[in-house]
This record gives C-alpha cells, sequence and structure tokens, in this order.
C-alpha cells in the first residue's frame, strides 16, 4: 500500500448532538461524515453512550480509516472523547478538576497531551453550560475561570513552557455577547479565539426553523504556537459533503457542523 506523507495534520471538533442517545442509523452516518472529514484527530462531545465512540470508530474503518480511541467517562451521560490516527500520539488523558464550576451537574473538561511529528500541544475539549440566560453565563463564568486558571498553571509547568495548547468543543458562548466568558477562558490574553476571527460570517449550531450561531469554539495558545496554519480554520460543510439540506442533516446526523484546522508537523 502506497504510504502518503504530509507536512500537515488536521484537527478537528464536532458536537455528535447526543443528548437523549445516538441509535445506529444516526451513528451510521456520523461515520460517513467523519470519514469525508478524514482529520488526524477529532476532538467529539456529546458523545452517548461512551460505547457510542467505539461503536463509530468500527464503523468508520469499514471506509478505510481506522482510528484509535480515548475517552473518559462523564459524571453525566455526555462525554468528551477523541478519535486519532496512527502516527498520532496521545497520552495523559485526564479530566481538569472542578472545572464543571457551579455547575453540579456539569461536563467536565477534558485534556490530553498529543504529540504528531514535531508538533506537541496539549488539547483541551469542553461542553460548557449551556442557555442565554444571564444566569447561565454567570455558571459558564464559574467553568471557564476554573479552565483559565488551570491553563495558566500549564504554562508554568515544566515540560509544558513551550507546547501549544489548544482549547475546542462546545463553548456555548456567542462572539460579541457571551463577554465576560471568553475574558475568563482565555486568561491574561492567553488563548487567541481563532474561530470568532476566521469563522465571523459562518454558523456551526443549527437552530429550528433553520437559524443558526456559532456556538462551538476553537483557540490557540498565543506564545510559543508557531504551529497553526494561520486562517487554515474552516467549518467544514459536512451537510453539503453528504448531499444533505440543513434540516435533514439537523434531523438525521447531527445540530452542530465541525470546525477543522492545519498544524504544521515538520
Amino acid at each position: 500500500m502506497q504510504v502518503f506523507q504530509h507536512a500537515l495534520a488536521r484537527v478537528a471538533v464536532w458536537n455528535l448532538a447526543g443528548f437523549g442517545g445516538i441509535k445506529e442509523p444516526r451513528m451510521k452516518q456520523q461515520a460517513l461524515g467523519l470519514a469525508l472529514l478524514d482529520a488526524e484527530l477529532v476532538t467529539l462531545v456529546e458523545v452517548n453512550p461512551v460505547s457510542h465512540i467505539y461503536a463509530l470508530a468500527a464503523e468508520i474503518a469499514q471506509y478505510g480509516i481506522e482510528y484509535d480511541v480515548a475517552i473518559i467517562e462523564q459524571p453525566g451521560n455526555l462525554h468528551t472523547g477523541f478519535l486519532f490516527k496512527k502516527g498520532v500520539d496521545v497520552s495523559h488523558l485526564r479530566m481538569i478538576n472542578g472545572s464543571q464550576g457551579n455547575y453540579t451537574r456539569g461536563r467536565r473538561a477534558v485534556a490530553i497531551d498529543v504529540k504528531i511529528g514535531k508538533f506537541a500541544a496539549t488539547l483541551i475539549g469542553v461542553h460548557l453550560k449551556a442557555g442565554r440566560d444571564k444566569a447561565d453565563q454567570r455558571l459558564r463564568d464559574s467553568q471557564c475561570k476554573v479552565i483559565g486558571k488551570w491553563i495558566d498553571d500549564l504554562r508554568d509547568t515544566p515540560g509544558y513552557k513551550r507546547d501549544t495548547i489548544l482549547l475546542m468543543g462546545d463553548f456555548n458562548m456567542i462572539p460579541g455577547q457571551d463577554v465576560s466568558n471568553f475574558h475568563h477562558l482565555g486568561g491574561d490574553d492567553v488563548m487567541d479565539f481563532v474561530s470568532c476571527w476566521d469563522l465571523q460570517d459562518r454558523f456551526s449550531h443549527i437552530l429550528d426553523k433553520g437559524r443558526a450561531n456559532l456556538l462551538d469554539g476553537f483557540a490557540v495558545s498565543r506564545a510559543y504556537s508557531k504551529d497553526y496554519v494561520r486562517g487554515s480554520l474552516r467549518l467544514f460543510p459536512m451537510h453539503w459533503t453528504m448531499d444533505m439540506g440543513r434540516e435533514r442533516f439537523k434531523d438525521e446526523v447531527s445540530d452542530h457542523l465541525p470546525f477543522v484546522a492545519s498544524f504544521k508537523v515538520f
């Protein structure tokens, strides 16, 4: 078999819309979408149940793409996990303690260490409190403060001081509206929320009656992050690649669209 060599690795994030569970027909559609996305590393939000991510990996293998799996079970029933190809070194899978904030039933942020060629990063997958009310924003503030401090502490930890930090997932935050959330999550100007800049005219969350907004997020640490290919972050139009309209995609696959970005591995 021919071996393809790459200078770049693609990192993606996608909310699977797992509230209430994901049945087999939708799992198969999601596997097809992920095969078309074909990223080296994918952060998956709202995995439900945990076994779903293993079913996805097995189904994607039918398209000739082999993924390994890393996942930690959350206290609730919506989990964050990772799919990664051979050659992607994933280690030190852990939850960020206290990252549920004041939202007792909230999802914890999950971190992994990633090595692809010369690219080294700590990736943090998040699924923050949903809701547009002021009380919801305050709960997200409590979560963002913990995650922001964890990022600050990681930057001061030997062995991590010069590594890239990636932050991605369902932020449930809208650029220009949830200002305090972004402030606390970014720490002291530590994170660059590239999704806010590169995707200003895009949407990732499909609402009822076809409306949409940019709830999902993707951020890269400002210091020492020379591996991110500037301007590479894209919203992947999975509904188009699967020959679906937005409404059908929302019903049969997910109510979110993935992000994907490129990183230099040389």
